[in-house]
């Protein structure tokens, strides 16, 4: 996904923009899904006069300026994304039920 969005943004001199840029884009892009989200399972529903968007099209607009922000930081995501889990993993491992736990426990 780097690649692809490093191979593209690569055709153009302007390049990445920069981390306090590429920040605000992220943050827009958050709010965008916040008010698909809001629409499709909240209680506000769309006007008529507005566009239809897909939260999934939102999830891909936040993953293409996620990969701008980490390519233009020269971060590989994949690696980012190991050590968040690892931490993850390790931090939370106890903090919730175990699907098995919930199945013995619905047994009695």
């Amino acid at each position: 996904m780097q690649k692809r969005v490093d191979d593209y943004i690569s055709q153009y001199k302007e390049g990445y923009f920069s981390p306090l840029s590429q920040l605000a884009r992220l943050t827009e892009e958050v709010g965008e899904l916040a008010r698909e989200v809001s629409h499709y399972h909240g209680e506000k529903p769309k006007k008529r006069t507005e566009e239809e968007k897909t939260v999934e099209e939102e999830l891909g607009d936040i993953m293409f300026v996620l990969s701008c922000f980490a390519n233009s930081l020269d971060i590989d995501m994949s690696e980012a994304f190991d050590i968040a889990m690892t931490k993850i993993e390790t931090r939370d491992k106890n903090r919730w039920t175990p699907k098995t736990e919930e199945a013995d426990s619905n047994d009695d």
